[in-house]
């Protein structure tokens, strides 16, 4: 909180605040202005209206009026948002106002003045000046019992100053009162207003401090120091007045509410806003790491625009398509590299000084001379130790070129992209209608649910439930609540187990893993088992007695592509790519469709798939199974044996595959291209092919996919392969036995050569026939500053990184890897620096994007691509049949519209992007199961990033990352972090391993090598990375 220490008086000559004018002379105590944030009734504020109006009339020699009935009243809402201009502070008396003053500018003055003895007045908490926001790094509630009151109080102040402050606070009124009365006898007696407000005030002082406990939890608190822009604050008439809120804000004149967040705009302020360039639109991220920092994409393709704080955020969750309005310059956040604009830094700098980057409990509350401006906070790094202290006789780094970033305010939720439904624990309050409930992600605000949704016997027995996992889903978060509200939805179980988990997981990300309704189940062909119409059979070509086979992972159910390949007597190849033909299956405008189109993407876990249409037709009837006759879409290219294509057809066929390879049963061909495999090492039943044609197949179609592969790279391509985890599971038990990296084989890109292939030709089929209407993926160039930055960084860090095109970008990374034990993991660090500044690649309708330069694929390096080889699994790969259907005359036009092609084009990357974040919660939900059941697990890992306290780490056994916190490094004495440039480092000093030896100290900075032990934590599933002390020459 921000109240004085006891006994010190205000200082009325310091520093002004930012975005405050400086007074012209020492703040003068007004009686009206007290008297007007203290009592704030329709009557008074008609009494001084009265009386203003008087006042000018006797001026100008006029004669009063004598009908004063009219009553106007300041809206109490508005004192919170007026501009804090002081320029005319000192003038507030009715009898002094200047003659051409008008009454409305006098009035807004005179609530001016009540926000500025808001503002400074000692005796008003920081919680009532502004709104609350809670942080999710201690969010156990230990003692949180509403929204309305989030964060610890500073303890009162002694009984001594309370008394004299109770004198002062008499005086105070006492000679208000006395003024007020001397202004004329029509004033009514406020006295008992006044014993009301103080006996209100005196009740929530007495709550706050019986809230208080000696050993309570620190619950950190902020308001939005980035907050609104007080120029575009003035009494808008354009912000929205909804009934909610405005009953909310009436209320507050009583003392009751305030409001925490601003209302929102209008619709129709927000479009005309956006077409002036005054709003901007995007999708809100949250780092998920650090809640109170979020980002949406800069339309300059720079660096992100930053969103300070929950009350920033205006009720906005991740994901949510946002309006947002630039703050001033002066509120911009100064940052000194791509980590700053992404939340990387642990230092807060926006937020904090410098002298503070530990958090480390200050018990006595900050002076006005900490609060500088945002540009000094960052004008130094600070060397720190465990204790938060700045080292002595340490010199501080030079100054590095700052940058500003831009920083923002929502006004307006577009669409609530996120579900609003979440999974996490309850928490009883006695004599409390309603429990608070915790979500797991901390993203996500606390909820307020009714004590009628919780188990019967949770206000009975809480503690019976302290490890049960709910679903809860945020049915309203008003204004005036830094809580939402919402209802009990389902209870999942303990938490830690595999099934409760999952099914958190699934409904936090919108994923409808429900049974598909029967409604649905009619659309698929009758009766079973279904063959295929001889009248279809006679519209495709036959490939029946060909030699097509599949090659997926062992465990794939949803067989959607397979290949072929065959000598031609010129020497040349015919090589096909055959795809499931889903849209036979799916016709427009059908309850099946409705339900796929819906569901946009088949989602996949560790252990199980949540399938996009019904498992009839994607593990059946689609799938291409060996030895069953599958409706498909051929492409059919003859080429030359070094990759060159000579001709392509494409068309709707019928195939027979006669083996289901995996990618390991390739691999083993690839390997030994002259052995002579059995059917029982392939796990092949009676081929229709000999084994030797599939083996020769299959070593053709590898020659061509290098040609292929050196082609793209030739012409410069990017693949920056993420680190997958690939589990072995107890098929009985569901738990897993280990994990390893997923390593990507020849057999890999064999088929990824030909997959890119066939949807590049797509691509341009697609489009050449339907340039409004086809269906396309681009990846757009990454952000030109964060390059910047990164190229910078690595010249410091001695690596000769080329940025200029992805292909010199790939060839930097192939070059600076080695070919040691580590090379694996210095690629993977590198390309996770690498990753940082790239933007993720998108669906689109060509007619709604005019620029076909913005059609490119930036990884690729091609100008158009779409996805055509997954329509089992990818509803954006349906549409794209349909519209190759209609282009080859063998099918409907496609009914859609450009318009409503590109809204399902993004609903389709919401709904991918959402798949890729279940994948990873899985992934991460396995591991740690299998640290909590095999743990502690140790490994050698590899520095990825440097913090200002801690750093990240790739745990090179296992392929995860995760952040070593030096605080909790056992043996550490102290620690001191240094940055030269955009290089980061930190000097680990440890205690020596015998009394009379000398510390040793250990420097970390990226690609540093170190030794950590992962080990469970103590609440489900969780688990934290230890550093090991390294091994000293002497040890």
């Amino acid at each position: 909180m921000d109240s004085l220490h006891p006994g010190k008086k205000p200082n009325f000559n310091r520093e002004p605040k930012r975005n405050q004018i400086p007074l012209r002379s020492p703040r003068q105590k007004d009686a009206y202005a007290r008297l007007l944030s203290q009592h704030r009734t329709g009557k008074f504020s008609a009494f001084l209206e009265e009386y203003a109006k008087d006042s000018v009339l006797r001026k100008e020699g006029v004669a009063v009026l004598e009908d004063q009935s009219g009553s106007v009243t300041v809206p109490p809402q508005k004192v919170e948002h007026v501009p804090r201009d002081y320029s005319d502070s000192t003038d507030f008396s009715p009898p002094f106002v200047k003659t051409k003053e008008s009454l409305s500018l006098y009035m807004k003055k005179l609530t001016t003045s009540i926000a500025q003895e808001s503002e400074r007045k000692p005796g008003v908490p920081d919680v009532q000046r502004h709104g609350q926001r809670r942080d999710t790094a201690t969010s156990q509630d230990a003692d949180i019992e509403s929204g309305e009151e989030l964060g610890s109080v500073k303890p009162s102040h002694t009984k001594k100053h309370q008394k004299q402050q109770k004198k002062n606070k008499e005086s105070n009124r006492d000679a208000a009162l006395k003024e007020v009365q001397l202004a004329g006898p029509k004033m009514p007696s406020p006295k008992k207003d006044f014993a009301g407000v103080q006996e209100q005030d005196m009740g929530k002082k007495h709550k706050r401090k019986t809230q208080q406990e000696p050993n309570q939890e620190r619950i950190q608190e902020g308001t939005l120091k980035s907050g609104a822009d007080p120029q575009a604050a003035m009494f808008k008439d354009k912000t929205p007045q909804n009934p909610r809120a405005d009953k909310c804000k009436s209320k507050r004149g009583r003392g009751l509410k305030k409001q925490v967040f601003e209302p929102y705009m209008t619709l129709e302020d927000v479009s005309h806003g956006l077409k002036r360039g005054e709003l901007i639109q995007g999708q809100l991220r949250i780092n998920p790491k650090k809640y109170h920092e979020a980002f949406i994409p800069s339309p300059d393709d720079k660096w992100d625009i930053f969103l300070e704080g929950v009350e920033a955020r205006n009720r906005a969750l991740n994901g949510d398509i946002v309006v947002v309005e630039l703050l001033p310059q002066e509120q911009w956040k100064v940052v000194k590299s791509d980590a700053d604009c992404d939340g990387a830094s642990e230092s807060e700098t926006s937020v904090e000084t410098t002298r503070n980057k530990t958090r480390v409990p200050n018990p006595d509350p900050p002076s006005d001379s900490d609060c500088n401006e945002l540009v000094d906070r960052c004008q130094k790094v600070a060397l720190v130790d465990t204790a938060g202290k700045p080292q002595e006789g340490s010199s501080t780094p030079q100054t590095n070129e700052k940058t500003l970033q831009k920083t923002a305010k929502v006004v307006y939720i577009v669409e609530k992209k996120h579900s609003r439904a979440v999974t996490g624990s309850l928490k009883f309050f006695p004599d409390k209608p309603f429990a608070l409930f915790s979500p797991v992600d901390h993203r996500v605000p606390r909820i307020n649910v009714p004590l009628s949704d919780c188990p019967e016997d949770f206000n009975i027995r809480p503690e019976v439930y302290a490890n049960t996992l709910f679903i809860c889903r945020i049915t309203d978060w008003t204004a005036d609540n830094a809580f939402a509200q919402g209802r009990l939805a389902k209870t999942l179980g303990q938490a830690g187990e595999i099934e409760p988990e999952t099914e958190g997981i699934l409904t936090e990300h919108s994923v409808d893993f429900s049974d598909f309704t029967p409604e649905v189940l009619e659309c698929l062909p009758q009766p079973r088992p279904w063959c295929i119409p001889p009248e279809e059979l006679e519209k495709r070509k036959d490939l029946r007695r060909d030699c097509i086979f599949t090659i997926d992972p062992a465990t794939a159910r949803d067989l959607d592509d397979a290949l072929s390949c065959k000598l031609l007597p010129d020497g040349n190849f015919e090589v096909g790519v055959h795809i499931a033909d889903v849209s036979y299956f799916v016709k427009e405008d059908t309850a099946l469709d409705e339900a796929a189109s819906q569901r946009a993407t088949s989602v996949y876990l560790v252990q199980q798939v949540v399938p996009m249409l019904p498992r009839l037709l994607c593990e059946e009837l689609c799938s291409l199974n060996p030895d069953f006759d599958r409706l498909t879409f051929s492409v059919i290219w003859k080429l030359t044996p070094e990759g060159k294509i000579l001709s392509e057809w494409f068309g709707r066929s019928v195939i027979r595959s006669c083996a289901k390879l995996s990618y390991d049963h390739a691999q083993s061909m690839i390997e030994a291209p002259e052995k002579l495999f059995s059917p029982n090492e392939l796990q092949l039943d009676n081929p229709e092919h000999p084994i030797d044609e599939i083996h020769e197949a299959v070593l053709r179609l590898h020659s061509i996919a290098q040609n292929l592969r050196r082609q793209r790279i030739s012409t410069g391509t990017l693949k920056l392969d993420q680190v997958k985890l690939s589990f072995n599971i107890n098929k009985e038990s569901m738990m897993p036995n280990s994990c390893s990296v997923y390593e990507y084989k020849d057999s890999n890109r064999l088929v990824e050569e030909f997959m890119l292939l066939a949807n590049i030709a797509t691509a341009h089929h697609i489009h050449r026939k339907f340039p409004d209407l086809a269906l396309l993926r681009r990846h757009p160039p990454p952000k030109t500053k964060m390059m910047e930055e990164l190229k910078e960084m690595c010249s410091q860090l001695g690596i000769d990184i080329d940025l200029s095109s992805p292909g010199a970008l790939q060839e930097s990374l192939n070059n600076l890897t080695g070919k040691d034990e580590y090379s694996a993991a210095r690629k993977a660090v590198l390309t996770h620096l690498c990753s940082r500044p790239m933007q993720m690649a998108l669906y689109f309708c060509s007619g709604m994007l005019k620029n076909e330069q913005l059609f490119k694929h930036y990884a690729l390096n091609i100008p158009l691509y779409t996805h055509f080889t997954s329509p089992i699994r990818r509803y954006a790969d349906i549409i794209v049949h349909r519209l190759l259907a209609s282009s080859l005359k063998c099918g409907p036009h496609l009914q859609l519209s450009a318009q409503e092609v590109e809204k399902q084009a993004l609903h389709c990357n919401n709904k991918k992007m959402l798949a890729k974040r279940v994948w990873e919660l899985s992934s991460e939900l396995f591991f740690g199961l299998l640290v909590r059941e095999s743990g502690p697990l140790d490994s050698a890992a590899m520095v990825m990033r440097v913090l200002d306290q801690s750093f990240d780490v790739l745990v090179i056994k296992y392929g995860v990352q995760k952040r070593v916190y030096c605080k909790a490094t056992k043996g550490l004495q102290s620690f001191r972090y240094h940055q030269v440039g955009k290089k980061s480092e930190l000097t680990l000093v440890w205690l020596p391993e015998n009394q009379d030896g000398p510390p040793f100290e250990q420097v970390i900075s990226i690609f540093s090598l170190v030794e950590v032990q992962l080990t469970s934590e103590g609440s489900p599933l969780k688990y934290t990375a230890l550093l090991k002390r390294p091994q000293t020459n002497g040890a």
